[in-house]
């Protein structure tokens, strides 16, 4: 019986998700409560429509031209895609069979299952979201260490994915000089398969989502980064030889 994705919306022209316009699919689930997360309402499972990669495949096709022209494509993002792996793998073989590029949005706190690595090899372009470097500040912002996210880049990286590391600038939590140049460090061991690092400026334009959900959000004061943090950012990771993106979200 084929996998049934539990999906939580689409948006079908996307250009914040991977190169081109994009076809986004978010699903249900996810093993973090991220203290920033601007949706919170994928993370249960309740209220999820429900689709096979088949169904799902015949509304990505009336878009087909659109990937054409501008070099876009499928992205797959969440809450978290990977906890749907069966469904996942289907979805990008059944894509890949018709040349139609693959992204996968990930938090990278999976195990490495048959349908984690068959996924990913159908993968054109990993989005990996690093939260933080550190295993208890990672703790603070996600409720989760971040072991498993590291085996996971190495993973991936060691099977030739080309991944494009994405990093939420929160003042007083990701907006250092330190940890950028730590977190830079640490990335030259997989320079060869790192096409670039993503700067998402935080913003709290999640905030009424998690209020409606009768959650506390506990950045209620933080700001925006300022304009010099995030042009540091860029000259630290710069000087480690990676190209930087901002994409605000």
């Amino acid at each position: 019986m084929a996998a049934k994705a539990l999906i939580h919306s689409v948006e079908t022209c996307g250009a914040l998700d991977g190169p081109g316009l994009r076809y986004v699919l978010f699903l249900r689930g996810c093993p973090f409560r991220c203290i920033f997360c601007h949706n919170p309402d994928t993370w249960t499972l309740s209220g999820a429509t429900q689709k096979t990669a088949s169904e799902v495949l015949e509304d990505i096709l009336k878009y087909a031209d659109f990937f054409r022209f501008s070099g876009g494509g499928v992205t797959l993002s969440g809450g978290e895609p990977l906890l749907q792996a069966d469904f996942a793998a289907e979805l990008f073989g059944l894509l890949r069979a018709r040349g139609i590029s693959t992204a996968l949005d990930t938090c990278g706190y999976v195990d490495i299952t048959d349908s984690v690595a068959e996924c990913l090899r159908l993968t054109d372009l990993v989005m990996l979201d690093i939260k933080h470097l550190d295993r208890a500040r990672h703790f603070e912002i996600t409720g989760k260490p971040c072991d498993k996210v590291m085996r996971f880049l190495n993973y991936a990286c060691e099977n030739g994915n080309t991944v494009r590391i994405r990093i939420v600038v929160v003042p007083s939590l990701t907006d250092s000089p330190v940890y950028f140049e730590a977190l830079a460090k640490y990335l030259t061991h997989y320079k060869n398969s790192i096409e670039l690092v993503e700067l998402l400026p935080y913003h709290d334009m999640g905030k009424a989502k998690w209020h409606a959900l009768g959650l506390e959000y506990k950045l209620e004061d933080t700001p925006a980064p300022a304009e010099e943090t995030l042009a540091k950012a860029e000259e630290i990771f710069g000087r480690y030889g990676f190209g930087t993106l901002r994409t605000k979200r």
